[in-house]
């Protein structure tokens, strides 16, 4: 679906997410598949597609509609420069969630600082809400920035890395898709202790954004607030 460096076709993620909700989800009777974690996004074009209403999010919508939790990276553009009357100005800035984050029925994830988020709170990168049509997003924050995972070789010659090619290494890097999969490793741990909930997702999101810590930050920088697996263990 991505070739070495993280890069592909939007029509090859939607084929993908076709082919869960049609294929090895096929059997109304037995969902294999209870999560997908999208740590993938394009800017959203307005001229092309109303806000949530692109055929990457509405793939994504029919795919929680058919029982499985989707998590998605709300996106890296959430930082750039304005021009001011005496100079350029480097601010946050609004209205910058990525599709597919900009899926209604997603759970949409903004990065915050990997050791202490109430104090530094949200990354400045991460994507910062509202939707392009004024919905609330995103929805959750996990930690984003400097988190160690492992990479293919390719990949690290690319980011400056000596790892000889498809020897496979670790590495840093900052952004939402690390924060995502941090949702999602919460979300697939709960299912395996509250099973009732599997093809819930609907129900599943409203727990974890209702039991999510707030950092104290706006509402559309932090979402609910940081993940809180145990929290939403508890609260059932």
């Amino acid at each position: 679906m991505l070739d070495e460096r993280g890069s592909g076709k939007t029509s090859d993620v939607i084929r993908a997410l076709n082919y869960i909700r049609e294929h090895i989800n096929g059997d109304p009777k037995l969902l294999r598949i209870h999560g997908v974690n999208l740590s993938l996004g394009y800017e959203f074009d307005a001229e092309v597609f109303a806000c949530g209403q692109s055929p990457m999010c509405i793939e994504v919508d029919r795919l929680v509609n058919s029982g499985v939790v989707v998590v998605t990276a709300a996106g890296n553009t959430g930082y750039g420069k304005l021009t001011s009357a005496p100079r350029p100005t480097r601010v946050g800035l609004s209205n910058t969630i990525n599709d597919p984050g900009n899926a209604t029925l997603a759970i949409t994830v903004g990065s915050t600082h990997r050791d202490a988020p109430h104090t530094y709170g949200v990354s400045y990168f991460s994507s910062k809400g509202p939707t392009g049509d004024g919905r609330l997003k995103p929805d959750l924050v996990a930690p984003g920035e400097r988190i160690t995972s492992c990479a293919a070789g390719k990949y690290l010659e690319g980011n400056g890395g000596s790892v000889p090619k498809d020897i496979p290494g670790y590495i840093d890097e900052s952004g939402t898709s690390m924060a995502a999969p941090h949702v999602s490793g919460a979300i697939a741990a709960f299912l395996s202790i509250r099973r009732e909930f599997i093809q819930k997702p609907q129900r599943v999101k409203e727990i974890f954004m209702s039991t999510a810590t707030c950092l104290g930050r706006e509402r559309y920088f932090q979402g609910c607030g940081l993940v809180d697996l145990m929290r939403a263990i508890q609260s059932i």
